[in-house]
């Protein structure tokens, strides 16, 4: 795109843009002819990908802000009222949540108002809400839509919007792509509507607090051993942080409500878009939850939990010696299993065909673990509503499993049915009455996965993340893609690559015996690679932002001891994270 049409594309926003403070930013830059961040903000439009929208917050095309975010609920709103479900009165209803983060509640409001225009009877949250809150909404008010503003743990210029369907879970085909070609529809036809007019016409409303203590209901219905924590639940303390975030409101009050004693990081307890003490408000990393481990070890806490700015995923560390260890996402996927299926089997309350469900690029422990107490094991992409659609399927089917659990290796968990997506809430719930039983047992949560390590083997991973921001970038992910795919490497870190597995094509690829089976997965952009000692490596682009993520998982038996396991595992996968870094590195020199 040259030059005149970047400023034609910008001059056009100008005239759209109904935000002084967007609009204003645009007209900065025409003044002073910054050609460069021009061409960046309107060489494209921000991509209505498969899950939504999420970008940098600023005025242009390819950025968060007012007229994007209207753009793309008129494009929602086009589709619902082709193809949603409607109430037998004939309406369409949807559901709106937001975060923390900068312009959260504004563009939340405008979306409303937007479907609002459109027919579409649309119910707001009055202030902030968890992610899974919102999924468990749109089940609760029977909606057509739902919408929940958010960016997840990205830093904080940044913000985004994802779309869930009928029954909860996130859009999956053919309603992404429908909804993906009605966005690209729109053009400048947006509808709009006051407030004003909005809740006088009876399409919008607010909700009260009955849906909070729904809310906080569904979040309790997972325990196993209810009268565990009725009774020695102030044996047990737990030091939270929310990372300014949504979660303190039901992190707090589920777990006060059953007797246990929280203590929140003071410094990161109120909401905050700017994320002030963290560089990013992501648990998984060690930086985010060094406030909490301070605090956990002044206050001899057995549990230091943090969840992310939408309260969908959770990061724990435990006492280990003098300090705490995190506690991967792998590593707690295991320790749930473990206890959530041992703990319905003791009770007699394990289903008759019991199902866990887990993404292809989480730890296959997991697997080993879940089939050890007579679970059915299921994988799927990476991706919650994948997890949901599963769901659905077991629910439809009278003679199929049930589903107790899933989750996937991005510290995202989800027990029981009632929400269709990643819960913090309920699986802060679930992780603290699983550390209660073990301390109870006179153990630690370490000893205890260090039992479940001799028993089935010693499990490692390594995730390795590369952004590629910009139109170069773009242009660096898909080369490295196509290499990968058309000329996979015979080897990886010195390990002979024995199975390709491409969900783009449906296909896995034996080289061993020369075959090609079909795979019966979603079609998506990942590859996987299955190396001669049971190693997996895989490959996929973000659907949401501009990286690639590697992820690399090791077995190795436990013959003589855990450390000499350690070591074996870590030196495979320094021999792959070499390799994956220096071919990250051939392909953006080009």
């Amino acid at each position: 795109m040259d030059i005149n049409e970047i400023l034609d594309r910008a001059k056009k926003y100008v005239s759209l843009e109904q935000d002084a403070d967007f609009r204003g930013q645009v007209e900065k830059l025409l003044q002073e002819n910054n050609s460069e961040e021009l061409s960046d903000r309107f060489y494209t439009d921000l991509e209505f990908g498969t899950g939504g929208l999420r970008g940098v917050i600023g005025g242009g095309f390819n950025r968060m802000n007012r007229f994007v975010v209207q753009r793309a609920t008129q494009g929602l709103a086009n589709y619902a009222n082709a193809h949603g479900a409607r109430s037998p009165e004939g309406k369409l209803r949807a559901v709106i949540a937001h975060d923390s983060r900068r312009y959260s509640a504004e563009f939340s409001l405008h979306a409303a108002l937007v479907l609002a225009a459109n027919g579409i009877e649309t119910w707001l949250f009055p202030s902030l809400r968890p992610t899974p809150q919102l999924s468990f909404a749109v089940r609760e008010k029977n909606a057509t839509i739902g919408i929940v503003v958010t960016a997840s743990h990205n830093p904080p210029e940044y913000n985004g919007y994802k779309v869930y369907w009928a029954g909860g879970a996130q859009v999956i085909p053919p309603h992404d792509t429908g909804i993906i070609d009605e966005v690209g529809r729109v053009g400048d036809g947006v509808k709009r509507m006051t407030r004003e007019d909005a809740e006088a016409q009876g399409l919008l409303h607010i909700f009260g607090p009955e849906i909070d203590d729904r809310f906080v209901e569904v979040a309790k219905s997972v325990m196993v051993r209810p009268e565990l924590l009725e009774e020695h639940g102030g044996d047990v303390k737990v030091v939270y942080t929310p990372l300014h975030g949504t979660g303190a409101q039901f992190v707090e009050r589920v777990l006060g409500e059953v007797g246990v004693t929280v203590v929140t990081v003071p410094e990161q307890r109120e909401p905050d878009g700017e994320f002030p003490t963290v560089k990013f408000p992501n648990p998984e990393e060690a930086p985010a939850l060094k406030l909490a481990l301070e605090l956990g070890k002044r206050e001899g806490a057995n549990l230091v939990m943090a969840t992310d700015p939408d309260a969908d995923r959770i990061g724990i560390a435990v006492p280990d010696g003098d300090g705490f260890r995190l506690i991967t996402g792998n590593q707690l996927g295991v320790l749930l299993v473990d206890y959530l299926f041992s703990a319905l089997k003791e009770k007699g309350r394990l289903p008759v065909r019991p199902a866990f469900v887990k993404t292809i690029v989480t730890t296959e422990l997991q697997r080993v673990v879940a089939e050890h107490y007579g679970a059915q094991v299921f994988d799927t992409l990476t991706g919650f509503k994948h997890i949901a659609e599963l769901i659905r399927r077991f629910e439809e089917d009278p003679d199929g499993p049930t589903y107790v659990m899933g989750d996937e290796e991005s510290y995202g968990y989800l027990i029981g049915t009632q929400v269709r997506d990643k819960d913090a809430i309920s699986a802060a719930l679930l992780t603290t009455e699983m550390t209660l039983y073990h301390v109870r047992q006179g153990k630690s949560v370490i000893q205890r996965l260090e039992e479940i390590y001799r028993q089935f083997g010693y499990y490692e991973e390594v995730t390795i993340s590369r952004s590629f921001p910009g139109q170069a970038g773009v242009s660096v992910m898909k080369g490295l893609m196509e290499r990968l795919r058309n000329d996979p490497p015979l080897e990886v870190g010195g390990l002979r690559v024995m199975r390709v597995r491409d969900v783009q094509r449906s296909i896995m690829i034996d080289r061993e015996h020369g075959t090609e089976t079909t795979e019966d997965l979603p079609k998506s952009n990942v590859l996987q690679f299955f190396l001669a000692d049971s190693t997996v490596v895989s490959v996929r682009p973000s659907g949401t932002e501009p990286k690639i993520k590697f992820y690399a998982s090791t077995p190795v038996p436990v013959t003589s001891t855990l450390d000499a396991a350690r070591v074996a595992a870590a030196e495979t996968l320094g021999r792959i994270e070499r390799f994956i870094n220096e071919m990250i590195e051939s392909a953006t020199q080009g």
